[in-house]
């Protein structure tokens, strides 16, 4: 019996520090933003537009939603396709996943993307 409790607290143990330090990975590798609002975003926002990136997504689609989110108030400029209204034009372009971004050149980056890849793709620049 107290083999079995050993255990439980090794496993507790396991998950807590898994989850620190997901936690700690998630606030070291966030994008840095100044401000209280992500407005400082909307020229990035808009040169990805510019420069032709398309994101295609679900409303039903927790990582879309997350990706979205990265953007705050400054999304509205993305050049958005959202599948669940536009199937034909999802299918059509070859979108079988969400989150994906199709680049000018026809190059896709599929699932959930940081800023800083954007960026790196793009050549739009991340605010300081």
């Amino acid at each position: 019996m107290k083999l079995n409790k050993t255990k439980s607290y090794t496993l507790v143990l396991v998950v807590l520090i898994v989850v620190v330090a997901g936690a700690a990975g998630y606030f070291a590798f966030r994008p840095k933003i100044d401000g209280s609002s992500s407005a400082s975003l909307d020229s990035f926002a808009k040169c990805l537009a510019n420069k032709g990136f398309v994101m295609y997504g679900l409303y039903s689609c927790p990582h879309c939603q997350a990706e979205k989110q990265l953007f705050g108030d400054s999304f509205k400029y993305v050049d958005y396709i959202e599948c669940s209204e536009n199937a034909q034009k999802c299918t059509a372009d070859g979108v079988d996943a969400v989150p994906t971004w199709i680049e000018p050149s026809g190059a896709r980056l599929v699932g959930t993307q940081t800023l800083e890849t954007l960026s790196t793709a793009s050549g739009c620049a991340l605010p300081e």
